[in-house]
């Protein structure tokens, strides 16, 4: 297909004309459709319906009965599999509640308050800022707006962040305490950390002693097309000697059940004490019957690992659906640009600057839900206005054959207009 930025303007209006009748053709089916979050798919999470059949014994292999009180930290056999899961010491995680969100929310808020290892809490500091590898995760900078944090974006490469900036920053300005980091598969852009940009992020000098890595793995087992081997972050910052640096999150939020997940934080044994110390005067401990039911459900990581590739085999049909309709009508066009994720949730595309929140409210119109324009970047301030994130894991395929063919209209549409105003 031929780039439109070298068409002639008459081309252009009769260009603008086709994707029009298209549009409007598409509008007149009353599509009703919402792909703004990554959720999974019902016939996704029935795959999880049998650790819903009644339990036969509620007690772990040491006697206790999960039904009642103990157990700050989780049961040794959640803690074992999520061990051999991740290749994460037992002793370094505290299994927690469905979300690793409300984790991550309670790590800064401990910091606030609290601080770490001696150092002044944040919360008593004129200014903390966090570095945000953009695109990002729109609830980490949702986070951050929250606290006051300011959000200072970064570049992302194909080996993730860009090092040069994030060294730099994190290197002469003490008020930078942090880093967001989706280290596979990265929301949206599918991107995996490379060997040197782990070990990078755990070597590097920081001008803020108590400088913390949020090492979000929400998508660590979640292969699609490829698996990618990620080294591990608290690994690599033992062997730096920074082994205080990192918290590290995982969820079974979209391995299971996002309503009733299993989720932990892992960190070195000094933070994990840290840790610990406040969690004990906020609870007496996280769900320990979803803990076992799990646990009675996968037996070890293999099991989840098998489940997993079964899951993998519902969402993979989905994202071939995107590809393919991309591919199709948007290769060579010079409207859009995206990468080709080998698992994860998410495709991010990256359409004419300028067109994001056209694209957005001409979906909109036509009857199907995207997530909002500017969401992946902190503030929600797209520099080009370019970045949409697409979630393709709800719809059926049939449903998102509809959508992606709308969407590939839609960005026709505002960038063929874009390129006749300029």
């Amino acid at each position: 297909m031929a780039e439109f930025a070298e068409m002639s303007k008459e081309e252009l209006e009769q260009a603008k004309e086709a994707a029009d009748r298209e549009y409007e053709e598409l509008k007149s089916r009353n599509l009703s459709l919402d792909m703004s979050r990554g959720k999974p798919a019902p016939s996704q999470i029935d795959h999880a319906n049998g650790m819903l059949k009644e339990m036969t014994d509620y007690h772990t292999k040491a006697g206790m009965d999960v039904r009642n009180y103990g157990v700050l930290d989780g049961i040794p056999e959640m803690k074992e599999l999520f061990s051999e899961l991740l290749d994460i010491k037992a002793e370094n995680l505290i299994v927690g509640g469905n979300a690793s969100l409300n984790l991550m929310f309670d790590a800064m808020m401990r910091l606030f308050v609290f601080g770490t290892m001696g150092e002044k809490p944040w919360g008593q500091l004129d200014k903390v800022k966090f570095l945000c590898p953009s695109p990002g995760y729109d609830r980490h900078f949702t986070i951050c707006e929250t606290l006051g944090v300011e959000m200072i974006p970064v570049p992302m490469t194909k080996e993730g962040p860009d090092m040069d900036i994030v060294e730099e920053l994190a290197g002469n300005d003490e008020s930078i305490k942090g880093i967001w980091c989706v280290p596979k598969y990265s929301n949206p852009q599918g991107i995996c950390y490379s060997d040197k940009t782990v070990d990078r992020l755990a070597s590097m000098k920081t001008a803020a002693k108590d400088f913390r890595i949020f090492w979000d793995n929400a998508y660590g087992v979640h292969p699609v097309f490829e698996d990618v081997k990620v080294k591990n972050i608290l690994d690599a910052c033992r062997e730096a000697g920074t082994e205080n640096r990192p918290y590290y999150f995982f969820s079974t939020s979209k391995i299971t059940f996002p309503g009733a997940g299993v989720s932990l934080i892992a960190s070195s044994d000094d933070n994990i004490r840290e840790i610990k110390k406040v969690m004990g005067a906020q609870t007496i401990g996280y769900d320990k019957v979803n803990q076992l039911r799990h646990v009675q459900f996968f037996k070890n990581a293999e099991g989840l690992r098998a489940h997993m590739q079964v899951l993998a085999g519902c969402m993979k049909p989905k994202f071939e659906t995107v590809l393919k309709y991309l591919s199709r009508e948007l290769a060579g066009t010079g409207l859009a640009s995206w990468e080709e994720p080998k698992g994860g949730y998410f495709v991010s595309v990256d359409v004419y600057p300028g067109c994001a929140k056209e694209v957005v409210r001409l979906a909109k119109e036509a009857g199907v839900v995207l997530t909002g324009a500017g969401a992946t970047y902190p503030y929600k301030k797209d520099p080009k206005d370019s970045n949409l994130r697409i979630a393709p894991t709800y719809p059926a395929v049939e449903e998102l054959e509809q959508a992606m063919e709308l969407f590939c209209v839609c960005v026709k549409k505002a960038g063929i207009q874009k390129l006749l105003e300029q």
